[in-house]
């Protein structure tokens, strides 16, 4: 009867050390679902995912063709992270929106550029010039920056720091008169035969053929504050996953990536 009694319990406790493992090894398999950008984003998520699968971590890449889906599509749970904004941006989403969501870590810096099929230089713009910047508050606030530190404009006091988005309505001197035309930053290259000049994303310049490089004719410092980053749900930033999601990026598998791969216009940020 004791015999048949400690078989039964030995039973019991192999069967629930078996559930345990089986519990710990799907959670290990839980995939980890982050939305990016289609383009260089994608690219380098591509590496990414290699990398964290040797660390144990099953990653699914996302693809959006917007700025607006991804946050919406992570604060609704439909995304475990999402990889493809810069902090300035992701300010005013939360500010706008109420997102919660928060930065995990950094990932890189693209310049944004002012290309320009007609003209050289930002120099050569002619009195009444047309120029295409981004219509989303916080890269028409760089743009706006990147116009006013080549002399083209020069903003209100404020305005365009410490989370004051400058718009068009804050230029305080235009010397040219230039007319700065506000659009949707995907469609920002298309736009340049009916411009005399664009502010362009480097994702967006670099799917329409664009090198920045060699064929913008201004590009933001590389020290500029847009790095983009991982973001998260607030309620996630402290699980593991998320360190292993971040070690993953800055592995030094991806660092060599995007230097060979994008040769200075994708610009490691960790």
């Amino acid at each position: 009867m004791q015999r048949r009694t400690l078989l039964k319990t030995l039973s019991a406790v192999l069967a629930t050390a078996a559930f345990a493992t089986s519990f710990a090894a799907h959670a290990d398999d839980k995939v980890i679902k982050v939305g990016t950008i289609s383009g260089p984003d994608a690219q380098i998520w591509a590496v990414v995912q290699k990398v964290a699968k040797r660390d144990g971590l099953n990653v699914k890449v996302v693809e959006f063709n917007d700025y607006v889906q991804p946050n919406a599509a992570l604060d609704a749970g439909d995304l475990d992270a999402n990889s493809f904004q810069h902090q300035p941006y992701l300010d005013s989403q939360v500010k706008q929106r109420g997102y919660r969501i928060v930065t995990a870590g950094l990932t890189y810096i693209s310049p944004l550029g002012i290309y320009s099929k007609k003209l050289k230089s930002v120099k050569d713009l002619p009195q009444g010039a047309k120029v295409a910047v981004p219509n989303d508050p916080s890269n028409e606030n760089r743009a706006l920056l990147l116009l006013q530190s080549q002399g083209v404009i020069k903003l209100k006091a404020g305005a365009g720091t410490n989370g004051n988005n400058a718009t068009p309505l804050d230029v305080a001197d235009n010397p040219k008169k230039v007319k700065l035309i506000e659009l949707d930053a995907a469609q920002l290259p298309r736009s340049l035969s009916d411009v005399d000049a664009a502010a362009i994303n480097t994702n967006f310049a670099l799917a329409a053929g664009l090198q920045p490089g060699k064929d913008a004719i201004a590009l933001e410092d590389i020290h500029s504050p847009y790095a983009n980053l991982i973001a998260v749900r607030t309620q996630d930033k402290d699980k593991p996953w998320v360190k292993k999601l971040v070690a993953a990026y800055q592995s030094e598998d991806v660092r060599q990536f995007i230097k060979t791969e994008f040769k200075g216009s994708v610009v490691p940020s960790f």
